[in-house]
């Protein structure tokens, strides 16, 4: 049974997405036969997630692998988010848990070493065998110290991992990753937390939402590194869309605040604009199913283009919702237009608008997209089908 060792400087639990897809694919590896343990950090959580004793309840996950949390020092409650403190604390809170995972990596023995963080892993190429260490790519550092750690990184590890073809071009091309040891693996769902769906009818039971209603629902947070998801351009195109809900199940609150001003300056109804807030990983499904047509507006910036793979977008497939999307190309390859979804040009409100009023018109239409997508993503994008080619790759590299 290989030994598989992820490392990972993250909160657990945590709100944001990168930890449900952490957890998921531990859990898939280990579902594989691997004998796998999670380092993290025993960091401060936030108030609500402090009292979530067990991530593997949380996630709603069967307890396959070992969590150990590393000591390292978080004095990120001391500091607003956005303040100059935060820097330091971030620096100090990477510095201190390097420092202890490096002593513990001295005894610590492993057939693979995991990890999407590059400090991590440009620590582990100076400890480890380079063929044991494999590195998840989810960013495409720009310049300056992060595009050469990166790029440490990526020409040392033995196996690279991108979650799409541009990101590992772009790695192989400017970052000097052996070709033949990179290879992309999009993010995906996990099909037991799929597996019975609930009927529209049955998920809308103890929401306010009526029962006919025609609701455009987003699944997830607004923004990503600072940048702005883009559902500004879906409360306009809701403006010319008579009748519709939208239903936002994610955060932070201020943004959804914003949303909801302009919402009521367009004049629309208050009562069509419902916040779920933060849900765990087990509600989303039962959500995803209130929805009549699920959205993922990321606009055109680079990261969102070329090197994102939405794990938002899987569970819209897997619910069997059907998807109106930004035309991107970081997608392309997993959903197409007319067949699994209906691809919008990015921050193009007009076209929103009337993308979302022709499935509201078309009911057969929407659960032919649903139906086909859901499909696509049991036949191709599980966690299970992930992790097999992931290990197949890193037993080849």
């Amino acid at each position: 049974m290989p030994k598989l060792l992820y490392i990972s400087l993250m909160r657990l639990p945590t709100e944001k997405a990168h930890g449900l897809q952490i957890m998921e694919n531990c859990d898939a590896f280990a579902g594989t036969g691997c004998e796998v343990t999670l380092w993290v950090a025993r960091r401060w959580n936030t108030p609500e997630l402090r009292t979530m004793r067990d991530p593997f309840a949380y996630y709603g996950l069967r307890p396959s692998f070992t969590i150990h949390r590393i000591p390292c020092i978080d004095i990120f409650p001391l500091f607003p988010p956005d303040g100059p403190g935060a820097r330091l604390a971030f620096y100090l809170l990477l510095l201190s848990y390097a420092f202890v995972s490096a002593f513990l990596l001295l005894f610590t023995r492993a057939d693979i070493y995991y990890s999407r963080d590059e400090f991590i892993l440009a620590l582990l190429t100076r400890m480890k065998a380079k063929r044991k260490i494999a590195y998840e790519a989810h960013l495409f550092a720009p310049a300056g110290r992060g595009a050469r750690l990166q790029r440490f990184v990526s020409s040392r590890a033995g196996s690279v991992i991108a979650i799409t073809e541009r990101l590992r071009e772009d790695l192989i091309a400017e970052r000097e990753a052996d070709r033949a040891r990179a290879i992309v693996a999009h993010d995906g769902f996990r099909r037991e937390r799929f597996a019975e769906l609930p009927s529209q009818a049955e998920a809308r039971r103890k929401s306010v939402l009526p029962e006919d209603a025609f609701v455009v629902g987003y699944l997830g947070r607004l923004q990503m590194i600072g940048l702005d998801k883009g559902l500004g351009g879906v409360v306009e195109a809701l403006a010319a869309v008579s009748g519709a809900h939208l239903l936002l199940v994610g955060g932070p609150e201020d943004m959804v605040e914003s949303l909801r001003a302009r919402w009521l300056e367009l004049g629309l109804d208050a009562d069509r604009f419902i916040y779920a807030g933060h849900v765990s990983p087990r509600e989303v499904v039962n959500y995803l199913r209130m929805m009549d047509v699920c959205a993922m507006t990321h606009p055109a910036a680079t990261q969102f283009a070329f090197y994102t793979s939405p794990l938002k977008l899987f569970e819209y497939m897997a619910a069997g919702r059907a998807i109106v999307a930004s035309d991107l190309p970081a997608w392309s390859d997993v959903v197409r237009d007319g067949e699994t979804a209906l691809l919008v040009p990015p921050e193009d409100s007009v076209a929103w608008a009337k993308a979302i009023e022709r499935l509201r018109d078309d009911a057969g239409l929407r659960g032919q997209l649903g139906k086909r997508a859901r499909e696509r993503a049991l036949a191709h994008y599980t966690w299970e089908a992930r992790a097999k080619k992931i290990l197949a790759h890193i037993r080849s590299a």
